[in-house]
């Protein structure tokens, strides 16, 4: 992907399923995606690299074994941060 162009995904984790892509876009949809996110309150983590391999994945598509440990290290992250932070819930890859 070009330098400065924007990426985001967004997952959705429920009990004893793997995590889905709810969303996925470039540029202007991703900073729709963000933005979403900011406001319901959902930290953001900067992952070029995972955003980008998420984002071959269909909507509603479950997360692929190979992804397990990096959206595992992402769902850590973000559960850490909720720890902090009260009203923090979920995460979302930039």
């Amino acid at each position: 992907m070009p330098s400065g162009r924007k990426r985001a995904t967004a997952l959705r984790y429920g009990s004893g399923d793997a995590p889905k892509v709810i969303a996925t876009g470039n540029d202007l949809v991703a900073e729709k995606i963000i933005e979403a996110a900011r406001e319901a309150g959902i930290p953001l983590r900067e992952d070029p690299a995972l955003a980008e391999a998420l984002a071959t994945l269909e909507l509603e598509q479950e997360i692929p074994p190979e992804l397990y440990k990096a959206v595992a290290e992402a769902l850590a992250w973000a559960y850490a941060l909720s720890q902090r932070m009260p009203g923090a819930q979920g995460a979302a890859a930039a």
